[in-house]
């Protein structure tokens, strides 16, 4: 339980938002909560050469490079009103120092010749509430902004919305599968909101990257965590890895194929090249073995002589059934399988386990019922002998 119950966790923009004993606005920067974010990893190494630059954050995975030219010793966690396209905004500094150079060469820039927007200054009480009034009108906006692209007909989805830390812009972020002509829809959006407006598109896989959650495997979203490119992802990935086709599956929350499919094509690709094609079944002493399963990873693969069962399956590495197609091709029948011991069965063992649910259940012992004398039925007395 937290001491102060009014405090306001706000992930989007990886902050906790509170009030002082004065009633004043203080806003704490949280790592942890922020959407893709880095790790400064260089954490006190210092280069005059980028001692001026430094990251800052807005909502969600909006994040840019800025040059301090206000004159104020800035660190990570601060506060800042920055240069914006028009006006002002208002994020939190995540980065600073050596580290600032490997995010340069990640997006491409050179800072020899790019022009960095400017800090103005450390962010003030007036600011901050300014800012924070801002963002309260964020959720309501986005529903009424929805509404409005129903009431004119056009097939797009208004995803999120973000406002400019003066409250004179906002960033609508929609989700549309073709071309939208919405020049009717910002003038509405203009008459209703009385901001300046301005539409950005966005897929379905950065949608979620906005939004998060946690994914099938109980971990938070490689989009929302670290992915910035997202690569294009088709079956092949699938049948690569020997997957079932199944779209319920295979289908991440956003409705397209998950990201993480890609993730071991390459390591089984490479697997692959050292497994033969085998398009034939092998010709043996004792009849045809068939293919029915393979194992890529460890390169076995599984051979029975029944082509409709897999009861008996024998295992052979892929060297050894690369030499067993070659005999054949060479009129050579090898050795039956079956001089193995026993055969050998695919190691495919479930999430869960293969034990019985019943497993943890106790057996109830059953007593037998103990007499009076000492837990034995005594013996009937024989009879007695007439006289």
């Amino acid at each position: 339980m937290y001491e102060n119950e009014n405090i306001r966790f706000d992930c989007s923009r990886g902050c906790s938002v509170t009030r002082n004993q004065d009633d004043d606005l203080v806003c704490t920067y949280r790592p942890g909560c922020c959407k893709l974010s880095s790790r400064d990893y260089l954490h006190g190494i210092g280069q005059e050469q980028y001692s001026s630059l430094f990251e800052v954050r807005f909502k969600n995975t909006r994040k840019m490079i800025f040059r301090n030219d206000s004159g104020q010793t800035i660190k990570m966690g601060d506060l800042v009103i920055v240069e914006a396209q028009t006006g002002h905004d208002l994020g939190i500094v995540t980065l600073e120092g050596a580290v600032v150079a490997r995010q340069l060469s990640c997006l491409g820039i050179d800072p020899q010749t790019y022009e960095f927007r400017k800090i103005y200054r450390r962010a003030k009480p007036f600011d901050i509430e300014k800012w924070q009034e801002a963002i309260a009108r964020e959720q309501e906006t986005m529903i009424r902004a929805r509404q409005i692209a129903v009431e004119l007909g056009l097939e797009m989805k208004i995803g999120d919305v973000e406002f400019q830390g003066d409250g004179t812009k906002a960033i609508f972020y929609y989700i549309a599968d073709g071309r939208v002509d919405f020049r009717q829809l910002i003038k509405v959006f203009a008459e209703e909101f009385r901001i300046r407006i301005e539409m950005k598109q966005i897929g379905a896989r950065q949608e979620a990257g906005l939004i998060g959650g946690i994914g099938v495997c109980g971990r938070e979203l490689c989009c929302a965590n670290y992915i910035t490119n997202f690569k294009s992802i088709t079956t092949t990935a699938a049948r690569c890895q020997d997957l079932s086709l199944n779209p319920q599956k295979l289908a991440g929350q956003c409705g397209k194929l998950k990201c993480c499919l890609n993730y071991e094509v390459e390591a089984y690709m490479d697997a692959r090249s050292r497994i033969p094609k085998v398009s034939e079944p092998l010709e043996l002493e004792d009849g045809q073995a068939f293919l029915m399963k393979t194992d890529i990873l460890r390169e076995l693969m599984y051979f029975s002589y029944d082509k409709s069962s897999l009861s008996n399956l024998y295992a052979l590495r892929a060297d050894e059934v690369r030499e067993i197609i070659k005999m054949n091709r060479n009129g050579i029948r090898p050795e039956s399988l079956k001089v193995e011991p026993e055969p050998a069965a695919p190691e495919f063992v479930t999430s869960v386990g293969d034990d019985s649910i019943t497993r943890f259940d106790q057996t109830k012992s059953r007593r037998k019922k103990k007499g009076k004398g000492g837990g034995q039925k005594k013996k009937a007395a024989p009879p007695k002998e007439q006289q």
